[in-house]
């Protein structure tokens, strides 16, 4: 293509990326290196008949003169990126040095905000994101291996959890768990412990959280491995036969070398999705015991006081995570790419 040609061709795919997501990014950024301004006090002395005294209260007429100027606010560099809420280098720093022990450091930083997030993320994200192209390839396996007459039925049931909204689906497993839903009185039942509740352990409501993410996610993997089988070349499987390969030595040496280009696909997608989780956890309500980056955000966001520059500050260090995970996966596609060319 020529150059004249692919410029009017890209154009309006850049036009709309610089829009809606440089143009986004950028303000962000800005946003997050700039904190409100504090409010104006002003002292007046009062006197009465029993003396006087000085009072000190807010100067509306000056506050808000001070927020028309400059209405992003007081520029402070970084520091919210260093403040508790966020990577808190001086928290972390005072954890290091009174450590009695390496489990009371992890202990102390899993109390401050930041860090408690992260680690549930990235726990979510490493344990989902493989589970699921795991599970996705044994349904698209076992589906192609069926019958024509019922595919159909079995392929219908295996996408409803992608089709069901992440929000209502969170809902509707957060009820079953409940100590009166069929799943949670199953639990106790089995337990022989008819006070156990997954809603009051930590370690509980994070499996439940992660279960939900691998039933929730698995059928998008199964969707795209059984799209992949449909092009699988049958002459390298009949030959694999006749050279006494096992059911399992086809799926490893010939079906999985085929299917990995839509791994390194699905395994992309999942990492920013996973990477990004909130609805599980505000449909679990399990905000007392698991919360993220995103959920961090939200509640910067919420009620009267909306703390803008704390949410843009954590969005900036999601997208640098969601960049950070995605860039081993890029950088081995972008090698597998050049050696084919």
């Amino acid at each position: 293509m020529k150059h004249r040609t692919f410029f009017w061709f890209f154009l309006p795919t850049g036009l709309a990326m610089l829009l809606f997501i440089a143009m986004p990014i950028v303000s962000v950024v800005t946003q997050s290196m700039f904190a409100p301004h504090e409010a104006v006090l002003v002292t007046v002395e009062s006197c009465g008949p029993f003396g006087c005294r000085e009072e000190t209260s807010i100067d509306q007429d000056a506050t808000r003169e001070l927020r028309d100027e400059r209405p992003l606010g007081r520029f402070v560099g970084l520091d919210i990126y260093l403040d508790r809420g966020h990577l808190a280098f001086a928290e972390v720093a005072e954890a290091w040095n009174n450590r009695q022990s390496l489990s009371g450091f992890f202990k102390r930083l899993g109390n401050l905000p930041f860090y408690r997030a992260m680690a549930f993320t990235l726990t979510y994200t490493f344990t989902v994101t493989p589970l699921l192209i795991a599970l996705g390839l044994m349904i698209a396996l076992a589906v192609n291996r069926l019958q024509a007459g019922l595919k159909g039925f079995v392929i219908f049931f295996s996408l409803l959890p992608m089709i069901v909204t992440p929000l209502v689906g969170s809902l509707i497993l957060f009820w079953m768990i409940d100590s009166r839903g069929i799943l949670g009185s199953f639990i106790q039942w089995a337990a022989n412990d008819p006070d156990l509740s997954l809603k009051a352990s930590t370690g509980l409501t994070w499996v439940m959280l992660i279960v939900y993410g691998v039933w929730h996610s698995a059928p998008f993997a199964f969707v795209v491995f059984y799209a992949g089988l449909q092009t699988l070349p049958q002459d390298q499987l009949e030959a694999a036969q006749i050279d006494g390969a096992t059911r399992w030595q086809q799926v490893r040496f010939v079906v999985i070398p085929h299917l990995m280009p839509l791994v390194t696909f699905v395994a992309l997608i999942q990492l920013m999705d996973n990477f990004r989780v909130f609805e599980p956890i505000v449909g679990f309500n399990a905000s007392a015991h698991a919360t993220s980056l995103s959920w961090i955000i939200f509640n910067d966001l919420q009620g009267e006081t909306r703390q803008l520059s704390a949410a843009s500050a954590t969005s900036v260090m999601t997208i640098l995570g969601v960049a950070i995970l995605l860039s081993p996966v890029l950088v081995r596609t972008w090698r597998d790419f050049r050696s084919k060319h």
